[in-house]
């Protein structure tokens, strides 16, 4: 409906009725504003607004919440700034080729959620899937609507650009979503939890109980446990990619070791890795999927010690 021209006549409307003269400027102000966003002609374009807005703000959530390495906030950066735009762009969606192309952004990234999360599935195919039925989604509600106004060949671009972003790691990978990952010497599970020993902070860092600059003995284990929500039904396999930072070479992986996932508990996934004999320097472990995209980066150093640092025991 939002396409007939009948709702485009208009650009402005002037309230039939004069306020009474009583009324406080400001009063009279707001609501000669709620009548012209409510009058018929720009009733349409104002609940566009609010459906993009509602739909925006909870994609930006999703997204954020998955986000925990810099190439996946942009995506959440993009998101933020639609969220935002959206406030400034109810006049701009009489522009309907704007407004084509925002609707197929929507349901690309709602797709890209929904699928994996009804499959029990994060295998790239579903993403690629799911980006496709979205934006078909749009070109057949533009091909059902009259007089066809707008373009809609941007929805078939803003498909391809999401499709070279998923494959550059820049799509966070929903539904899973990172809680915890933390480096630790020691590891048990007691009565269902992990009791993992961490490196006690410096006595002025009085803030936080931990740290991840690793005084590591010689011999010493150094494990990497990590906690990923996922939703109940979904299976699949995580890996620990342990990479250490040569000054000539850049990040060097040196092991990349994988634990299976089954989706369902509410504090998250909990699976670890270790190594032993770990060399001085900076070191990060990336948790990643099966098919190599990023659910969270966690970057520690590590100098060698003649004994053991202090240690504090915490239960995850």
């Amino acid at each position: 409906m939002i396409s007939r021209p009948s709702y485009i006549l208009a650009d402005s409307v002037k309230a039939t009725d004069q306020w009474p003269v009583w009324l406080p400027n400001w009063l009279a102000n707001l609501f000669s504003q709620t009548y012209k966003r409510l009058h018929y002609p720009n009733l349409p374009y104002f609940l566009l607004q609010f459906i993009f807005g509602n739909l925006l703000s909870a994609l930006f959530i999703l997204y954020f919440k998955s986000s925990s390495h810099w190439l996946a906030w942009v995506m959440s950066l993009l998101l933020a700034t639609l969220l935002v735009a959206n406030e400034y762009l109810e006049s701009e969606y009489k522009r309907f080729t704007l407004s084509w192309s925002l609707f197929g952004f929507c349901a690309m990234l709602l797709f890209n959620f929904a699928l994996p999360f009804l499959i029990g599935s994060i295998q790239a195919i579903w993403f690629y899937l799911s980006t496709l039925l979205g934006a078909g989604l749009a070109y057949w509600l533009y091909a059902k609507t009259p007089n066809h106004l707008g373009s809609i060949k941007p929805v078939g671009v803003i498909a391809a650009l999401l499709m070279v972003a998923y494959k550059a790691d820049m799509i966070p990978p929903v539904p899973l979503v990172k809680r915890e990952v933390v480096m630790a010497f020691e590891l048990n599970k007691v009565n269902g939890n992990y009791q993992l020993s961490q490196q006690a902070s410096s006595w002025w860092v009085f803030w936080r109980r931990t740290t991840d600059d690793l005084d590591v003995a010689a011999g010493q284990r150094v494990y990497c446990f990590s906690s990923v929500f996922a939703p109940r039904g979904l299976k699949t396999k995580l890996f620990h990619r342990w990479q250490h930072y040569d000054k000539k070479a850049g990040w060097q992986t040196l092991s990349h070791i994988g634990f299976s996932l089954s989706g369902g508990r509410d504090d998250g996934f909990r699976g670890y890795t270790y190594k032993s004999n770990l060399p001085a320097g900076d070191w990060r472990v990336s948790v990643e999927t099966e098919n190599e995209k990023t659910v969270a980066v966690h970057e520690f150093t590590v100098s060698a010690a003649q004994v053991a640092a202090p240690q504090v025991v915490q239960v995850y």
